[in-house]
């Protein structure tokens, strides 16, 4: 007979499925979405709440429903995922968005980035790559194949996408765009800079609001391709 579980047992039982990612799958393909809807769900910290067609039943979806990614694809019926990027993030600023595509035409790949995702995946993407940028982009950092990266950072260098500031960023918000652009959380972030979290976050704020950028996926591409991802040396 296994003993019952403390109440600091069940209570960190508790904590964990609070963690739990909830997923939104935006596929047109029964097939796919009911694939992935199942890879998903042996992973005990992600949870699918629910499943779109298109990008209009998206956005009614997330009327109703705690999403933290919407894994969506870009080529659909009524509604594209192009399109639905910007409603998604005006109707749910904090649901993280990570395109997952059979293309990777730079107009495509450009194009979503520029709207606000977060990540942006190809479908021969191995599971386990999948579910590291499912976490990755959960964390809000950014999860992007090497290969899309270096388009969006040629994009970036040859367009004027990325606007000029007026206002330069202070020593702390460099540092902080440095280390956003080695993957480092706004928790890791805070513990090398020797501050609070939400110091961090009112940095990573002044970052986007000052470079004109959407989001973390943004910042970082920002920081490659100024060649800020190195610490200076004394």
């Amino acid at each position: 007979m296994y003993p019952s579980p403390s109440p600091s047992a069940s209570s960190s039982n508790e904590n964990r499925a609070t963690l739990k990612i909830h997923l939104l799958i935006a596929e047109d393909h029964l097939i796919v979405r009911e694939g992935l809807a199942t890879l998903l769900s042996f992973q005990p910290d992600m949870e699918v709440v629910g499943l779109a067609k298109d990008g209009v039943e998206v956005l009614e979806l997330l009327d109703r429903l705690t999403v933290d990614v919407v894994l969506l694809d870009l080529v659909m019926p009524r509604q594209d995922g192009l399109a639905t990027i910007p409603l998604i993030k005006a109707k749910s600023p904090s649901t993280r968005v990570l395109v997952l595509t059979s293309y990777a035409e730079n107009e495509r790949v450009y194009g979503a980035i520029k709207s606000g995702a977060d990540g942006y995946l190809l479908k021969d993407a191995t599971p386990d790559e999948l579910l590291k940028a499912i976490r990755d982009v959960a964390k809000g950092e950014p999860a992007l194949h090497p290969s899309i990266a270096m388009r969006v950072i040629k994009e970036l260098g040859s367009s004027s996408a990325v606007q000029a500031t007026s206002e330069p960023l202070t020593p702390r918000e460099l540092e902080t765009l440095r280390l956003i652009a080695q993957g480092f959380s706004n928790q890791e972030i805070a513990q090398k800079l020797v501050v609070q979290e939400r110091t961090v976050a009112k940095y990573v704020s002044n970052i986007l609001n000052k470079l004109h950028l959407a989001n973390r996926t943004q910042v970082a591409l920002y920081a490659i391709r100024k060649g800020l991802t190195e610490e200076k040396k004394p």
